[in-house]
């Protein structure tokens, strides 16, 4: 029998490659578009009858059928209301990563399996494989658009059923397959920003949900620069829209959010890229996610990333106790931010991660 796959497909180039390859290697396809967020579809910023539209538009130059289905209800259960706590806390998160392991992978993946479906697929750049009667997270060939940091969390049964197409390609060859096939999308700018906030001004979205509670800014030595419009609203690393521009001293450099004393509520801020404050050879991090199962070796030496645009850094996992583990890097990383992830490469394959608890000297 031919294997049912039901791909995701959100309007944008890539899922749409994505099923057209499945497609013509014979599978039989069905397309399915999430819609995840509802709270303000009116909003200019909300893009998703435009992107339904594309879907639509796409398989039916494709040839496969495609349904709607609406998780906002799961979203704001298991993604949003965890990304409010985590602000509130004075955190940082990456809800794209849940976003992953508890829709696409997990509500997406049991409606798939009510369509027949053997397997889900979406255009994610990644790869899987099966060695030694396990699933690997791998890379995917183009360094530049892989996406294997926002799948760091997905488990075996989640990985033996997923299929990444786009793995093997460059993102320029996923525009030309679109384009020499005439998919109406080819040229569709890709989305950018949180899965469910799009392109609208971050701070102004979450004004709305979680209050302001203003105080001041101070450099580590206690010198009151400015204020600040509360803790929430400001990420480890942060430049822009500090407003203490013209507070600078003789060096003249622009200033960098390093940390935040909760407790006081204070934003502790200082001058200069490169400032001790913002620099961490060591971290520690909870509520670790393995992919096989099984933790990564103590003291082997390894790769991560403690964030998405970053290059790997060599390091050692210098502790680890249950869900909780300690890293030490080769060089000072910048701006490791409580929160965001720490993701755990041994060369191409993807071992998994865990959130960041704080950065140490």
């Amino acid at each position: 029998m031919t294997k049912r796959v039901v791909v995701g497909m959100s309007g944008g180039v890539d899922s749409s490659v994505a099923a057209l390859l499945l497609k013509q290697q014979g599978y039989d396809v069905i397309g399915l578009f999430m819609k995840n967020w509802e709270d303000d579809d009116s909003d200019e910023y909300c893009s998703s009858r435009q992107d339904l539209l594309d879907a639509v538009s796409v398989a039916d130059t494709i040839g496969i059928p495609i349904e709607a289905v609406n998780f906002a209800e799961e979203y704001k259960e298991r993604v949003f209301s965890y990304f409010l706590r985590e602000y509130q806390a004075g955190r940082t998160p990456n809800p794209d990563i849940l976003c992953n392991s508890e829709i696409k992978f997990k509500a997406f993946l049991d409606h798939a399996i009510q369509l027949g479906a053997d397997v889900i697929a979406t255009g994610h750049y990644a790869q899987v494989r099966e060695a030694g009667g396990l699933f690997q997270l791998l890379k995917a060939d183009d360094d530049s658009k892989d996406q294997s940091y926002f799948l760091h969390r997905l488990n075996q049964s989640q990985l033996g059923h997923a299929m990444f197409p786009l793995g093997k390609l460059l993102k320029s060859e996923v525009r030309a397959i679109a384009e020499q096939h005439g998919l109406s999308n080819y040229a569709k700018k890709d989305s950018t920003g949180i899965c469910f906030i799009g392109e609208r001004p971050f701070r102004e979205f979450l004004n709305r949900y979680l209050p302001t509670q203003p105080g001041e800014m101070r450099t580590p030595d206690g010198k009151v620069v400015g204020k600040h419009i509360g803790l929430s609203f400001y990420t480890i690393g942060q430049r822009q829209g500090l407003g203490i521009g013209g507070a600078k001293d003789a060096s003249g450099e622009p200033w960098f959010v390093a940390s935040k004393d909760m407790a006081n509520n204070r934003l502790i801020v200082v001058q200069g890229h490169d400032h001790p404050a913002l620099l961490s050879k060591r971290l520690t991090a909870l509520d670790s996610h393995w992919i096989s199962g099984t933790a990564p070796l103590p003291d082997h030496p390894y790769s991560a990333k403690t964030r998405y645009r970053q290059a790997d850094a060599p390091c050692h996992i210098t502790a680890l106790d249950g869900e909780r583990c300690s890293f030490e890097f080769n060089q000072p990383q910048w701006a490791v931010t409580p929160g965001q992830s720490v993701v755990v490469y041994d060369g191409e394959i993807c071992l998994g991660g865990a959130i960041i608890e704080q950065g140490l000297d």
